[in-house]
């Protein structure tokens, strides 16, 4: 007889032929002891399948029919019929089961037992904990001891031992993905089970110290001990007796040495918090790593005080002059000399790393603060430290990485506007609480101070004797005005200039040569603009390793986003660069080498304005307008025609497009006096000619028609010659037979009494836009007189 069975009373997944919990075959009970016991002896031999003699002794052990044979073939009808015809399959010699091993809860507590074990030797313990509870999920509960013959029994029986397997594998499972309080009840039952499995009393140990604190733990340890010793006369394994050192140093008071609780709240690093302790638990060294002023000690005290180590050592750097007086430090912080364990040993620096490791542990913190001018006696104390000990972590904070391959690198960014507004509002009103603080001024501060949190509490200190707008006009001498006189911070820390200055002084001389140099760019750079700048006597192969050198001192910051990196120069760092420019006298060398960039920028980029595919080139020049713009009062300043041409060209072509008129207009009266002067070279010709015709396009548009100085240097050009193709001939213009030019370009106009389909005539005025809309193509020429 088959009834039908709840949808809910179904375990998930596709198992379709249940014998563990019940016999139930896609969802119908299967209550015949005939049936039942035919599947059960079909589901122990799921590949091989069973012979026909194996199933008549099975199912009839003691009497037999008169044709056994008869007998089974009437058994296996009844099933197909009752539960599908492709439940049973013939053999030549017997019968095996249609259905894929999966879709048989027999077979599929086995797989999930072996997916489990295979996914917890890799370290996937959450693969391992859902592989056990899906094998567990096929009984309704601990199977009950059974000791009939009948195939059905005998199959649980032997499946039995799979349950128990998979409860332990589930129960480890917990306890490796911190599931503690769920893994110590899980894990308790299965070491009664197992009473001498110590793999399994580690991590319930480990479970009992997370839930009922060390000292519970450390209790269940000594009486396993106890019994082990009385009834073996052994000791625990070695695993076993590391998790008891590991609870004894658990059961220690938390120690932090020389963390310091901070004077107010630490806005806007969360995320930089959480990302920082991540990073911790991953690698044996984190570096906290960015520009002077951004808050990198700061963040490292709160990692400090958050880190989930019992004993956390901090040591500040700043005061070691030489890289060899690193571990002295390090050594006399940690009181070294004064450990009992390691009196007397601490003779050469080996013995003194290792007499630092004893005192650390094995998995302790040691924070290692302003690194950036010890770098190699940094790197090399961390080295041996995490060479000496099994789970010791290193935090360091730099202005330049350690370079260790034990070391993950995390680049501390600067606040966003609204956390920066915040922090110099709450800043201000600590200086002074009724003062008037403006969004938007304040925003547009902000923005202009980087989002240093220095910088910006430096800021806001003046606010006892300024307004916002002040102190937004104050940013032109930045450094005399971000000063600050707070007496609990280090003196490097009091003005923005001692901040910089504390940087520029671990760069090497050719370091600080390119940042003078590269202080000419007010709007970032790329690695091309860079060459022309430091020319090409670089020490080191080149301006790319010059680069990289800065970046990783955290005085360049890579910028992505577009075709091509770009590099930012903090606004603190770019105008102290550019006071030691100035003072070194190399100011003119600096914008000799930015002039020859933007001429070579504007010349490959002028024509393709205009071309079929624009958007690349427009976008290209819309992100260096600022430096183009720089770079154009820079050649008119020194009469650089070449340069003025090359600029005018890309960024007029880029305002015609945009319909910038206004700008236009400046830049062609701006220009208009150099270029009509300026007679071009034979490789310079093109981009003055588009120059030219830009501005006497503006004027035309603005003005009307009139005679200007552009336009007769326009015309004044060696025409280009174009070849324009048609069935009969190849055919010049300026015409060498009779023909007709292109139409002009659709933004010209015309003026009355002009055509933009004929080449100027004698009478015709030469100042008009159909003229213009001629030369701009370089189809003009002069009328012959």
């Amino acid at each position: 007889m088959v009834d039908s069975l709840p949808r809910g009373s179904v375990p998930s997944g596709s198992v379709e032929l249940r014998l563990l919990s019940g016999v139930a075959c896609r969802g119908r009970d299967v209550t015949s002891p005939r049936l039942r016991g035919l599947l059960a002896l079909l589901a122990g031999e799921p590949r091989a399948g069973v012979s026909v003699v194996r199933l008549v002794e099975g199912l009839w052990p003691e009497e037999r029919p008169d044709n056994p044979v008869k007998a089974l073939q009437v058994v296996v009808s009844r099933a197909r019929s009752q539960l599908g015809t492709d439940v049973i399959v013939s053999m030549p010699t017997g019968y095996r089961l249609g259905l894929d091993e999966s879709a048989v809860d027999a077979s599929a507590v086995l797989l999930a037992a072996s997916a489990s074990a295979r996914s917890s030797r890799d370290g996937d313990h959450t693969g391992a904990l859902a592989h056990a509870e899906d094998g567990l999920a096929l009984w309704d509960g601990p199977p009950e001891p059974d000791d009939g013959d009948d195939p059905l029994p005998v199959l649980r029986a032997n499946r039995a031992p799979t349950y128990w397997t998979l409860s332990r594998a589930r129960a480890l499972a917990l306890a490796r993905v911190a599931r503690h309080t769920e893994g110590f009840e899980a894990l308790s039952d299965v070491a009664r089970r197992y009473p001498r499995d110590e793999e399994v009393l580690a991590e319930l140990l480990r479970c009992e110290a997370a839930t009922a604190g060390p000292s519970a733990a450390l209790a269940r340890y000594e009486s396993y001990r106890r019994s082990l010793r009385d009834e073996l006369g052994t000791d625990p394994g070695g695993a076993l007796q590391r998790v008891q050192q590991e609870l004894l140093q658990d059961e220690a008071p938390a120690v932090r040495r020389g963390v310091a609780h901070e004077p107010n709240p630490l806005l806007g690093r969360a995320g930089d918090l959480t990302a920082v302790l991540d990073l911790l638990r991953a690698s044996r060294v984190t570096s906290i790593v960015g520009a002077g002023g951004l808050g990198k000690t700061r963040l490292a005290n709160t990692v400090a005080r958050e880190a989930p180590q019992r004993a956390v050592h901090y040591v500040s750097l700043a005061g070691v002059a030489r890289d060899e007086d690193v571990a002295g430090e390090v050594a006399s912080v940690l009181g070294v000399g004064e450990s009992p364990r390691v009196r007397g040993r601490a003779g050469g620096p080996a013995d003194l790393v290792s007499a630092i490791a004893e005192v650390l542990g094995a998995s302790g913190l040691l924070v290692l603060d302003n690194c950036e001018h010890v770098v190699e006696g940094a790197a090399g104390l961390a080295g041996a430290l995490v060479s000496m000990t099994r789970d010791l972590r290193i935090l360091t904070t730099s202005r330049a990485p350690l370079g260790l391959s034990s070391e993950s690198v995390y680049p501390l960014p600067a606040l966003d506007p609204p956390t920066s507004a915040e922090l110099f509002r709450q800043r201000a009103h600590a200086a002074r609480p009724g003062a008037a603080l403006p969004s938007g001024a304040v925003e547009e501060l902000c923005r202009h101070l980087d989002g240093l949190p220095l910088a910006i509490e430096l800021a806001a200190a003046r606010v006892r004797v300024m307004s916002v707008a002040e102190i937004a006009r104050g940013l032109d001498d930045r450094f005399a005005l971000l000063r600050g006189h707070a007496r609990d911070a280090p003196s490097r820390h009091r003005t923005m200039h001692a901040v910089v200055d504390w940087s520029w002084n671990l760069l090497s001389p050719s370091g600080r040569a390119a940042m003078r140099s590269l202080s000419i760019f007010p709007a970032g750079f790329t690695a091309d603009a860079a060459r022309h700048v430091l020319g090409g006597g670089l020490p080191g192969g080149g301006a790319l390793e010059v680069l990289e050198d800065l970046v990783g001192q955290s005085l360049l910051e890579p910028v992505e986003g577009g075709p091509e990196t770009r590099f930012r120069m903090l606004e603190s760092v770019r105008e102290f660069s550019a006071a030691h420019r100035e003072a070194a006298g190399e100011t003119d060398l600096a914008v000799g080498g930015m002039l020859a960039w933007a001429r070579e920028f504007g010349a490959a980029r002028h024509e393709a304005l205009f071309g079929a595919e624009p958007f690349g080139p427009v976008e290209r020049v819309r992100v260096e307008q600022d430096n183009l713009q720089q770079a154009l009062r820079q050649g008119l300043a020194r009469r650089d025609g070449p340069a003025v041409a090359a600029v005018t060209a890309a960024l007029g072509g880029v305002w015609t497009l945009e319909a910038a008129y206004g700008r236009l207009l400046v830049l062609a009266e701006e220009t208009a006096g150099l270029l009509s002067r300026y007679r071009p070279v034979p490789e310079d010709v093109e981009t003055t000619r588009t120059a030219l015709t830009v501005s006497v396009l503006a004027t035309s548009l603005f003005k009307g028609p009139q005679a200007t100085r552009t336009l007769v240097a326009l015309r004044r050009l060696r025409p280009r010659r174009r070849t324009v193709s048609s069935p009969r001939s190849r055919r010049c213009w300026p015409p060498c037979r009779r023909s007709s030019p292109p139409a002009a370009p659709p933004w010209t106009r015309c003026a009355p009494g002009t055509s933009r389909s004929s080449p100027p005539s004698r009478t015709a005025p030469r100042d008009t836009c159909a003229s213009a809309t001629a030369t701009w193509r370089g189809r003009s020429r002069r009328p012959r007189r």
